[in-house]
């Protein structure tokens, strides 16, 4: 399941690195939550939040089906 996260957010990656941003996957548990760590311009804007569940959270759970929540550390 990592392997199929990391493909995820390698498409998803480009887009936040246009805004000075980035995605670390930092943990994937086998119970379906996915714990990111936003960096750069991603880790002190007000909007992370929104990016984090309507952008990078959505498309996990498109990508991968085992992914249940997606969360910030």
């Amino acid at each position: 399941m990592k392997e199929q996260v990391e493909k995820a957010l390698d498409k998803i990656r480009p887009a936040l690195q246009r805004d000075g941003g980035d995605v670390e996957l930092v943990e994937v548990g086998d119970d379906g939550i996915v714990k990111v760590r936003l960096t750069g311009a991603c880790g002190g804007c007000p909007m992370s939040q929104v990016t984090l569940k309507q952008g990078i959270e959505r498309v996990l759970k498109q990508e991968v089906s085992t992914v249940k929540e997606v969360v910030s550390v």
